[in-house]
């Protein structure tokens, strides 16, 4: 198995568009970056854990998962980075390839120290962006290939239609 253990707002602050987004509003930021990590999960099939510092949310620590994604904010004085490091301790195993993704240079020191592999943030965008493009790709083929419907629908009520089959 195959985890991805990311440096929250290291990405954030790297990738132009959270970067920008940070500066506006910080949690859509974050809810950002954890929707594009569950697009990642769900191509590449890595359990994914997001991790950010406390310092930038009060309160204790606190866990939860957003579509799949486990979020980890780490608990006061604690670094996202320590709490990677003993991620990575921790999850290490025969059949586990930890992988962490940041572009600190001493943490990704450190994380090779335990094993793990490491992705710049530079690296995970370009994956990212890779990966969001395959996705469109295949939605863009599924759509092509889906049969014609025996009776001539107008776009709006095949809409309607679509949407009472997903349930919405």
């Amino acid at each position: 198995m195959d985890i991805l253990l990311v440096d929250g707002y290291n990405i954030i602050g790297a990738w132009p568009e959270l970067r920008e987004l940070k500066n506006k509003d910080l949690a859509a930021a974050r809810d950002r970056l954890v929707e594009r990590m569950a697009e990642y999960q769900a191509y590449s099939g890595y359990r994914v854990i997001v991790v950010f510092d406390a310092h930038f949310v009060k309160g204790t620590e606190k866990k939860y998962k957003n579509y799949k994604v486990e979020v980890i904010f780490t608990r006061n004085n604690e670094t996202a980075d320590e709490r990677i490091e003993k991620l990575a301790i921790s999850l290490n195993n025969r059949k586990t390839q930890i992988h962490v993704a940041t572009s600190d240079f001493t943490e990704q020191w450190a994380i090779f120290g335990q094993g793990a592999l490491r992705k710049s943030a530079r690296e995970l965008l370009i994956e990212m962006d890779s990966v969001e493009k395959k996705i469109e790709k295949k939605v863009k083929n599924i759509q092509e290939n889906s049969p014609a419907s025996k009776i001539p629908l107008s776009s709006e009520v095949a809409e309607i239609f679509e949407k009472w089959r997903r349930g919405k």
